[in-house]
């Protein structure tokens, strides 16, 4: 009879990484690995397969070097135990069963992290635990002093049955602080993940401010000379359209909400407003007027009049935030972009993909001329991958995405392209091959503002659960209920993307300089999220500043649900 395994690992198969490598690592037989991977079997060994490696207790016990016992408590024995690559102090207070209190206090030396090579006294468990790798399933979570139960199912929306069925060991010892636990990887509430552990974020709203006053200054192209304030339909015309008047008005609007919130923390803001009228010349005489005590300026929208501002060695020490577009601006010193870059958002897509692509899935790339270079990318992370070229008119062939397409596997396409036309027929292409038998899944590593087109519903794109990076999340009407009716009831209408970049960002600029005096300086304080951005700032050359604060989003039938990764 076949030896029934306690639990699993998950392994990702690494470069250069064989068969009997493993079978070693894990000493387990290739019958028992091919047992729970049947493509091993079929394959070999791949470069990112997804393992499912079978523990067996007889393998699950330590066997260290030399017993230690422990002075203080001759009962208890200790291992030593040999820091290798990419390990980390959670990991190992994980698979030993212990605490990351308990290993520093034994090691003074790791207080500052590990180092590779370093031997470290560590409690001898009764069995290990499998070193937990990425897992979409799970995260892992560190017990703060004093947390009990109730306060992390508040936190975390997971139950005490949960965390019992997931970790038995609290039932033999109790929660305890610093000890690591497994959490289901939908409950992980509003903690972000750092080295694959669930920690804080920080909430600036309730800190101890530094600063009470805080003067900044707005510069919005409100361009109020162009309307006509004599034809009342004209200038109902004119704010009912999109365009510089109307992203104008709902940005600032965020901002005043911001403001009126800051000061219900007790803070007192000063801000000083101009119209750019979106010209050089009305910059050169606002700049000309500012009071250099500003805390920071907030503007201009336009990348090619922020840049003008910028380069004003007048405003050179004085913080300047490029408020709203994606494009580049020049970075220059005390300069702040505030949205995510593009190369960012790739970057995090690409790790992304990295994890959930195997040589077990189909993949097809597909790229407009515009996009040679990222397709190339692509195909050297996924060699095996096909390439799906788009006709010149921005459509693909029915028979063509039919045929490239596979009953026999997972598709995972890759979508590369910021027109319109090709990514309303790609999507509605690939919904209709997403089949009982045939599944599809559609990715792009740069979501551009063309999928905002109100013609692209949430219905299509969740058929092929779209998947991509993003620095703006949409609003959550439920959670945020007392906020909407809130600025609704003040502005006469709910708040639209503009107006809650405004205040995300106006009242994360505000708080950092309450709470460690200058803007600069706030950079230790890390992630902040607030609803429906986040701010993480990069220093650059030059003493600028980049946000890489992202979101990695997935469409989920008519939702859309954040990739906790």
């Amino acid at each position: 009879m076949a030896q029934i395994p306690d639990s699993f690992a998950s392994h990702r198969v690494q470069k250069g990484e064989t068969l009997e490598m493993l079978l070693e690592q894990y000493k387990i037989t290739a019958e028992q690995l091919e047992e729970y991977n049947p493509l091993v079997t079929r394959f070999g060994i791949r470069r990112r397969m997804n393992l499912r490696i079978p523990i067996y207790s007889n393998t699950a016990v330590v066997q260290p070097e030399k017993p230690i016992q422990n002075p203080q408590n001759s009962t208890v024995s200790f291992t030593l135990h040999e820091v290798l690559p990419k390990e980390t102090k959670w990991r190992l207070a994980y698979q030993y069963n212990t605490t990351i209190a308990e290993l520093d206090s034994l090691n003074p030396e790791i207080k500052e992290g590990l180092k590779i090579g370093q031997k470290l006294k560590i409690p001898l468990p009764k069995e290990l635990r499998p070193i937990p790798e990425k897992d979409s399933l799970y995260n892992y979570y560190k017990v703060l002093p004093k947390e009990g139960f109730y306060r992390i199912e508040k936190k975390l929306g997971v139950t005490q049955a949960t965390l019992d069925s997931l970790n038995p060991i609290l039932k033999e010892t109790g929660l305890q602080a610093g000890m690591i636990l497994k959490i289901p990887g939908a409950q992980s509430g509003e903690l972000r993940i750092e080295d694959d552990l669930l920690v804080e974020r920080a909430n600036l709203i309730d800190s101890v401010f530094q600063k009470q006053e805080i003067k900044f200054t707005v510069l919005l192209p409100f361009k109020a000379n162009e309307i006509i304030l004599d034809s009342v339909e004209d200038t109902k015309r004119l704010l009912q359209a999109r365009n510089l008047h109307t992203i104008a008005l709902d940005f600032y609007s965020g901002i005043l909400f911001a403001v009126e919130k800051a000061k219900q923390k007790g803070l007192s803001i000063e801000v000083d407003t101009y119209d750019t009228e979106n010209s050089i010349s009305k910059l050169n005489e606002i700049a000309n007027e500012l009071d250099d005590k500003t805390d920071f300026i907030l503007g201009p929208l336009i990348p090619s009049n922020f840049n003008y501002l910028s380069s004003l060695k007048s405003l050179s020490e004085i913080p300047k935030i490029a408020p709203l577009s994606s494009n580049p601006v020049v970075l220059r010193k005390n300069v702040y972009q505030s949205v995510s870059q593009l190369d960012d958002n790739r970057l995090k897509m690409f790790s992304y993909l990295e994890r959930v692509i195997d040589t077990t899935h189909h993949v097809v790339i597909v790229a407009d001329s515009t996009n040679r270079s990222i397709e190339r990318k692509l195909k050297a992370q996924f060699p095996w991958a096909i390439t799906l070229r788009p006709e010149k008119g921005d459509f693909i062939l029915p028979e063509l995405a039919d045929s490239l397409l596979v009953d026999s596997m997972p598709n995972k396409v890759i979508l590369e392209t910021q027109s319109f036309p090709l990514i309303a027929n790609a999507i509605s292409q690939f919904n209709a091959q997403n089949t009982s038998e045939r599944q599809v899944q559609v990715f792009t590593t740069y979501r551009s503002n063309a999928y905002d087109n109100e013609n692209l519903s949430r219905k299509v794109l969740g058929g092929i659960g779209f998947t991509y990076p993003v620095g703006f999340k949409p609003l959550e009407y439920t959670a945020n209920a007392a906020f909407i009716e809130s600025f609704e009831s003040r502005f006469g209408k709910p708040p639209n993307k503009e107006a809650i970049r405004g205040y995300d960002l106006t009242l994360d600029l505000i708080l950092r300089t309450a709470v460690v005096n200058r803007l600069d300086q706030s950079f230790d304080l890390g992630e902040t999220q607030y609803l429906s951005n986040r701010f993480l700032y990069r220093p650059e050359a030059n003493d600028s500043y980049l946000n890489i604060g992202l979101f990695l989003l997935q469409h989920e039938g008519y939702e859309i649900k954040e990739i906790k990764e």
